[in-house]
């Protein structure tokens, strides 16, 4: 991580009532929609429609789920993004998402049957992300969907997704031996751009 915890909570903080109007790439809005599709087809075959959102951020993924599940726990390090969540959870008269505070290497969760993530876990480390991945999988989940950031190649530097100040993705088969190595299956790499994709990962023993 190239700053600490602390500092990515001060400065999403800073930028949590202007964030989702940042948020207007077509990639970005594609993972969105992935990533809530992959879910949402993962509750359908679920009997425990549980589901954890991990750098939920202001809740757009939280919130677009709790029609189809029957508990969302959505967790940030931030709290100007969390208070943004739950204002709009209070707006809509949602009562079965709830957002607090966690990390992906402490989720503050006790179990979930779905873990998503969209745009979040590339400000780790390799070795962190694979520290996160390990919390993700002592959770239990069947499903694990992952927006972000993430190189399919090498990136090219003139058409960059992210700061390279503040963020540190990581290749597709770092991700990929990670889930492996923690008992997860791919069966969706969904490309979105060279430097952004979705995978989703189930649980071999699921």
């Amino acid at each position: 991580m190239k700053r600490t915890i602390e500092e990515h909570a001060d400065r999403f903080s800073d930028i949590a009532s202007d964030y989702d109007d940042s948020q207007d790439s077509e990639e970005y809005r594609a993972c969105v929609s992935l990533v809530v599709e992959h879910a949402r087809e993962a509750l359908r075959a679920s009997d425990d429609r549980v589901v954890a959102d991990l750098g939920t951020g202001t809740g757009a993924i939280a919130l677009a789920l709790a029609e189809d599940a029957d508990r969302v726990a959505g967790r940030d390090i931030s709290d100007g993004m969390l208070a943004k969540a739950r204002e709009k959870a209070d707006e809509r008269g949602l009562d079965d998402v709830e957002f607090g505070e966690g990390r992906f290497r402490d989720p503050n969760v006790d179990a979930a049957d779905v873990v998503v993530s969209n745009f979040a876990m590339h400000h780790l480390s390799d070795e962190e992300k694979r520290e996160a991945i390990a919390a993700i999988a002592d959770l239990d989940p069947r499903t694990f969907v992952l927006g972000d950031v993430m190189f399919f190649g090498t990136p090219d530097p003139d058409e960059p997704f992210y700061s390279p100040e503040v963020d540190d993705p990581s290749t597709v088969g770092h991700l990929a031996d990670a889930l492996t190595d923690e008992g997860f299956a791919l069966t969706a790499v969904e490309r979105v751009h060279d430097q952004v994709g979705v995978l989703v990962a189930e649980r071999r023993d699921g």
